[in-house]
């Protein structure tokens, strides 16, 4: 039987799970899996909130140890697709071109982070450096303010401003809040002196769950001491003040930026059709137009549901289920066989709010299904680790 390359690029949530699956699909066949990444790890994106409140919290996974065997580990980033000669090219960590044929190619290049504009001040939590960037601020701030005489300059280095509140600022912010009182009492300030301020673009807080829901996040967040500011943007800090869209001010003494994914860019260039959001352009079984044996799936494509028109989000729940349904699509298209076509996630989301909190919302049977507390935080916890392959 002769030998198929499956090259699947990118070691994120997209791409774990669709090593896994090819793997699990594909076995009895001679298939050399090879899984190849600019990093040696798997970045654990969703808690990059995590080392920006504790120096313990660890989110990068080699993908050595996810993969222990069967799995070949290439370093390097993909630059272009041949797609008539079925070649990737790619360059290595020492910076040279070099290429791989394969069989299926796989892209789960996935996301960036979005970053604000030079000259906005303030941290983005874009990367683990930056996490640690923004833990060091924090603490050296309250550092500072338990010798500050002065009781506004005080307040303002026990302040933070968390810019953008989807689900990572809320949880950047649920999780600051609690460690940040912590750290009052431990240099002893009064824990309430802590103070986060979250601004949030929309009217309510999750507009994409029910109204309830919003409110029982908001009182969840007001009760560690986060007030969050509605229909307000965060244009700019400077000096220790961030200005906000509606003309008022904060005096803070960090701002972290939260705003939310964009498409890899690598995309742009590597050689396939793109949809004007940035993403691959892909049919309802993830197959690449015009590019034989190459798929894409996870934050990188633009994933519609046949039935509904309607587009998966960039979460790494849909990815996951993506890549479930990927490795009965590929095994179809090579026994020439009908291939299973996407389907959305069921509507579910979790949301963590501090230690041992947290808080899940689904809908079924056209009900709102809401669990809070401890259990909310339980299901959480196993989504993240789900999603990274941790069991």
């Amino acid at each position: 039987m002769k030998e198929m390359t499956c090259v699947v690029v990118g070691g994120g949530y997209a791409g774990i799970h669709a090593v896994k699956a090819m793997r699990e699909k594909l076995a009895g066949r001679s298939v050399r899996m090879i899984l190849l990444d600019k990093e040696p790890h798997h970045l654990r994106k969703v808690l990059l909130f995590k080392p920006a409140v504790s120096k313990e919290a660890e989110i990068a996974l080699p993908l050595n140890r996810i993969f222990p065997k069967g799995v070949e580990f290439i370093q390097g980033t993909a630059t272009t697709i041949q797609k008539d000669e079925k070649i990737l090219l790619y360059q290595d960590q020492k910076g040279s071109s070099q290429a791989i044929h394969y069989d299926i190619l796989v892209l789960a290049v996935g996301s960036v982070i979005r970053r604000a504009e030079p000259g906005q001040g303030g941290i983005a939590l874009s990367s683990v450096e930056a996490a640690v960037s923004i833990r060091e601020a924090w603490q050296a701030n309250m550092r500072k303010a338990a010798q500050e005489q002065d009781p506004e300059e005080r307040q303002r280095l026990l302040t933070v401003t968390v810019a953008g509140a989807g689900i990572s600022g809320i949880e950047t912010a649920a999780d600051l809040a609690y460690a940040m009182r912590e750290e009052a009492a431990r240099l002893g300030m009064h824990p309430l002196a802590a103070k986060i301020y979250l601004i949030n673009t929309e009217n309510r807080l999750f507009p994409d769950g029910p109204a309830k829901l919003g409110r029982r996040l908001e009182q969840a967040l007001n009760d560690y001491g986060v007030s969050v500011l509605h229909g307000q943007k965060a244009l700019r800090e400077q000096g220790g003040i961030v200005t906000l869209s509606g003309g008022s001010t904060l005096s803070t003494g960090l701002c972290i930026w939260s705003l939310g994914l964009l498409p890899n860019p690598l995309l742009r260039t590597i050689g396939v059709p793109i949809s004007a959001q940035g993403q691959v352009i892909v049919d309802a079984s993830y197959r690449v137009s015009g590019a034989p044996g190459v798929y894409s799936i996870g934050d990188c494509a633009r994933i519609i549901d046949p039935t509904s028109g309607q587009a998966d989000r960039m979460t790494c729940k849909e990815a996951t289920a993506q890549a479930a349904r990927l490795g009965s699509v590929v095994v179809a298209d090579l026994d020439g066989t009908p291939s299973p076509a996407h389907k959305s996630f069921m509507e579910f989301f979790c949301i963590g709010l501090g230690p041992e909190q947290g808080i899940v919302w689904t809908r079924k049977w056209g009900l709102d299904i809401i669990l809070t507390g401890k259990l909310g935080w339980k299901i959480r916890q196993y989504t993240w680790n789900l999603a990274s392959m941790l069991h």
